[in-house]
């Protein structure tokens, strides 16, 4: 608000005979203030997706934002190929529609606006009225008044010899404007304030005098009926609809928002069991009509207004009423007794006793559900270190047979098999005075490592090919007894 305010007054400081400096200052301001609009905009097409186009003020911010841009660069066409000044003026008056944008923050005007939406079906029905009164007196007066002598508020264009100047003259006299000047030649009757002898070039009729009691009562009827009449039934009309529409914004509810609420849960529950899933919550209060409505995205919305849920994640439909509306009314006297008044009423329509026992609401679920996310990603970050040791473990034994044997960090369990699908291994039995026999894995390289490190050995020395070999006994002979034991 305080941006588009101080845009306003940056358009306000322009004048016609402005320096180069100023011109170049207010060009700067100017491309700053598209660079904030641009960007916010951009923000919120990235928070909301294609939410962002269903809502008329965000469209109606879209618009002026492409206009501001395309103003931008024509603008540095315009004086780069030397097109006509008129059009570059044209494309600056796109920046006007930035001053529209505080509609968006002020209620008056809201109030006003929704008003006049209100008052347009039978503003147009009033309007036809007009016309069609016009039209009747323009060709009334081409009749009677088209060769009165120009004078006084008669001249070339305010006159009654064409259809489209009666049609301006009538105009002008609806608005009680200048009538007096057109109706003072009318009452020329005589000379030598006229001709009665005169020629009309391509008519008959001779003469400019008027017609005094014919331009009276033609003129005092007509400001009647258009002025007096139907340009006061305008604003009676607006008036109205004023006065309906803010006693709306002074009551935001009454019986038919309810009514359409329950006219729309009846789609949701069509088996009157007076609750909903949890994952459908999103697109009814989307269904829903103003004030109650919440539009798509509405999950944190939601989410913040903690409502309670029964087993199967399911929520009752007087829950919802009552967050819905105080979501509208706030924390006011007016909601605690509107609850008692909406809970005798759903009561007195629905009898029968449901079972209703919360056991968690939507803040506690979601935080819940964020905890086990926690959770788990601690989980998965400890098995990732258990694992990185064991392929540690693995890798160290497969590239270096002389060293000391030791200890697998995963003798059994998920990690240990997963690794000897992954790389596979090789199986001792240690056998010491102080404990049981235990099974003691000891992985090998993978074939590859394997097959590169017997080549290497065969150049060095052809006699480890029998130490290998026994190796490889001893091995299975030790998954033998393995074997044996498990069985």
């Amino acid at each position: 608000m305080i941006l588009i305010c101080l845009n306003m007054v940056t358009m306000m400081v322009e004048t016609d005979d402005q320096s180069q400096t100023k011109i170049k200052i207010l060009s700067q301001i100017n491309l700053v203030f598209i660079v904030i609009f641009t960007s916010e905009c951009f923000l919120k097409m990235i928070a909301l997706r294609h939410y962002f186009f269903t809502n008329g003020w965000n469209i109606f911010d879209f618009v002026v934002v492409i206009l501001s841009i395309v103003g931008l660069v024509l603008a540095d066409i315009i004086e780069k190929y030397f097109v006509s000044p008129t059009l570059f003026r044209v494309i600056r008056l796109a920046r006007i529609g930035r001053v529209l944008r505080l509609i968006r923050g002020a209620k008056g005007i809201r109030t006003l606006l929704f008003a006049l939406m209100m008052s347009l079906p039978a503003l147009f029905n009033i309007g036809l009225l007009l016309f069609l009164v016009m039209f009747i007196y323009s060709i009334f007066g081409m009749s009677n008044f088209a060769y009165v002598k120009k004078e006084s508020g008669i001249d070339d264009i305010f006159n009654f010899e064409t259809f489209g100047n009666s049609i301006i003259c009538l105009f002008e006299i609806t608005t009680s404007a200048g009538w007096d000047g057109l109706l003072n030649p009318i009452l020329n009757s005589v000379p030598p304030d006229c001709d009665p002898h005169l020629e009309n070039p391509g008519s008959h009729v001779k003469g400019d005098c008027g017609n005094p009691s014919m331009g009276i009562c033609f003129f005092c009827s007509y400001i009647i009926i258009s002025f007096l009449i139907v340009v006061n039934m305008y604003i009676a009309i607006i008036l109205e609809n004023f006065n309906v529409a803010t006693e709306e914004s002074s009551e935001p509810l009454c019986e038919d928002d309810f009514e359409m609420f329950y006219e729309t849960w009846e789609k949701f529950d069509p088996d009157a069991t007076q609750f909903i899933a949890y994952n459908t919550l999103s697109d009814f209060v989307d269904t829903l009509q103003e004030p109650l409505r919440i539009a798509k995205p509405n999950k944190i919305k939601l989410i913040t207004m903690d409502l309670p849920m029964v087993p199967g994640d399911k929520i009752h439909c007087l829950d919802i009423l009552f967050a819905l509306t105080k979501e509208v009314l706030g924390d006011s006297g007016e909601m605690d007794s509107l609850k008692e008044s909406m809970e005798e009423k759903f009561m007195a329509a629905n009898p029968s006793k449901v079972s209703y026992e919360p056991i968690t609401t939507t803040l506690k679920r979601k935080q819940e559900e964020v905890c086990a996310i926690k959770i788990q990603r601690a989980f998965r970050r400890y098995l990732l270190k258990r694992s990185v040791k064991q392929a540690s473990y693995l890798y160290r034994q497969s590239q270096d047979m002389d060293t000391p044997k030791e200890d697998a960090p995963e003798k059994e369990g998920m990690i240990a098999d997963k690794m000897n699908v992954m790389y596979g291994s090789q199986v001792e039995v240690e056998k010491s005075p102080e404990r049981a026999p235990s099974l003691v894995l000891e992985p090998i390289s993978s074939p590859k490592i394997k097959k590169d490190s017997d080549a290497m050995k065969e150049k060095d020395n052809n006699g480890k090919n029998g130490d290998d070999s026994g190796k490889t006994k001893k091995s299975e002979n030790a998954k033998c007894d393995v074997k044996e034991s498990s069985v």
